[in-house]
């Protein structure tokens, strides 16, 4: 389990975050999501082998080729957000460690326990079974304009977000 202290920082020093399966259907929880991110100053990159681009951002076949393409412009992965299978996410992880990220992002229903532990023998952070855009929403701020309790305390709103 995941503290509110460790999803902050993890949310507050991942910034260019590599999205396996982001669908380019706007109406996909992975499109929703990522472009929810895009639009909080993060750095999208979609991972689909069935799409050459979403969201204005090149699409790549997998984390390695877009970790190797990236690196070319002086740019590294922080995070894989993960919106694969369950029995995906061992490959996926593995090469999460190769790309040399930060952390590797299960999302809402994808618990691999041995592909998390993996990660984390591998010096990688690891979310599993919660949603990026969810978890940013709740933790910086945005959950809260809609009146959703985001069980952070404070006798006032924020005149910025720390974003």
């Amino acid at each position: 389990m995941n503290s509110i202290s460790e999803l902050r920082r993890i949310l507050g020093s991942c910034k260019t975050i590599a999205v396996v399966g982001l669908s380019p259907q706007w109406h996909r929880p992975s499109f929703f999501a990522a472009k929810y991110m895009q639009g909080h100053g993060y750095r999208v990159v979609p991972v689909n082998p069935g799409a050459t681009e979403i969201l204005g951002e090149r699409c790549y076949p997998s984390v390695t080729a877009a970790a190797a393409a990236l690196a070319g412009q002086g740019v590294k992965i922080d995070m894989v957000d993960c919106f694969r299978r369950t029995e995906d996410i061992g490959p996926i992880a593995d090469e999460a460690i190769a790309a040399g990220a930060r952390c590797l992002w299960q999302q809402i229903g994808v618990v691999n326990e041995a592909a998390a532990q993996k990660a984390r023998d591998a010096g990688l952070w690891t979310v599993m079974d919660r949603c990026v855009k969810i978890e940013h929403a709740r933790l910086f701020g945005g959950l809260g304009w809609a009146g959703v309790n985001t069980k952070v305390i404070s006798s006032r709103r924020p005149q910025q977000l720390p974003y």
